[in-house]
Order: C-alpha cells, then sequence, then structure tokens
C-alpha cells in the first residue's frame, strides 16, 4: 500500500468520524435542549417564549372556561395556576396572562393565548415575545400520560 492510498484511508476515516461526532454532538444538543427547554420557570424569570393562538371553547385543564386572559403552557415550565406578563407583540396581546391550560402541542418554552375569534387564531400564527413570570402555579404536577403527550 502506498503512502498515497493511505493517507486517503486515513482522510475518509476522519471525514466519517467528524460527520458521525457532528451528528452525536446534534443527538446530544436536541436531548439536552429539550430538557433545558422544559425546566421550570422560577417567579421573575424573564424568558424568550414562542407564541401561538387558539380558539377552542369549552373547559381548560384547570376547569376554567376558555376567556380572554388565559393561555396553555407545558406544566413542566409553567404549571397551571401561573400568571405571566408577555411583551413584544403589540396591542392588544401585550398584557398579564393566567396559565389556565395546557395542550399536547404546547412543549417547552411555547405559550398558546386562547381568543374568541378564530380567524384571528389564524393570523396570529407563531411569534417570539418576552415573558416575565409574575407567579409560579401549584397547579398539579403532569401525570405519567401527560408527560408521554398521550
Amino acid at each position: 500500500m502506498s503512502c498515497l492510498d493511505e493517507l486517503s484511508r486515513w482522510h475518509a476515516d476522519w471525514i466519517a468520524i467528524r460527520m458521525v461526532s457532528r451528528v452525536l454532538w446534534l443527538i446530544l444538543l436536541g436531548v439536552v435542549g429539550s430538557e433545558a427547554l422544559a425546566s421550570p420557570a422560577s417567579p421573575n424569570a424573564r424568558l424568550r417564549m414562542e407564541i401561538t393562538a387558539y380558539c377552542t371553547k369549552g373547559e381548560t385543564a384547570s376547569g376554567e372556561q376558555t376567556r380572554r386572559g388565559i393561555v396553555a403552557a407545558d406544566p413542566h415550565v409553567l404549571p397551571l395556576g401561573s400568571r405571566v406578563r408577555v411583551d413584544g407583540l403589540g396591542r392588544p396581546h401585550d398584557r398579564v396572562y393566567d396559565v389556565e391550560d395546557t395542550g399536547r402541542a404546547v412543549k417547552g418554552r411555547e405559550l398558546d393565548i386562547f381568543m374568541h375569534d378564530c380567524q384571528a387564531a389564524k393570523q396570529f400564527g407563531r411569534r417570539t415575545a418576552r415573558v416575565q413570570v409574575l407567579r409560579v402555579g401549584d397547579g398539579p404536577a403532569p401525570t405519567k400520560s401527560e408527560s408521554l403527550g398521550r
């Protein structure tokens, strides 16, 4: 085997190792990142969160009826009964909200604002905002099935 063949084989091995290490690094970031995103917020914490809107009327996870000023949140981050101030969305969405609902699609640092108007909720889309935790609720811990997203 010539030096050139040896060098070529070494280079191919090096590229393969780099690719595998990058994939493993991305997997690690995904796992650690999602756990970090789902860590409980503390009072007065200031978070950057993704905000969406929903318009499904009815009873929330806390037993309350949907109304203006309610948001759904991941109970691992903001338990039911939490209160937050949202800024950076503009009027009329910059305001104080009560966490009274949860949702399968609401994971990590996400909030879902209740709106009476479904068209407005669709038009709202997905936005990023600053959220200050005013109070951390004492809502029940998510059950095992809720934790698994069932």
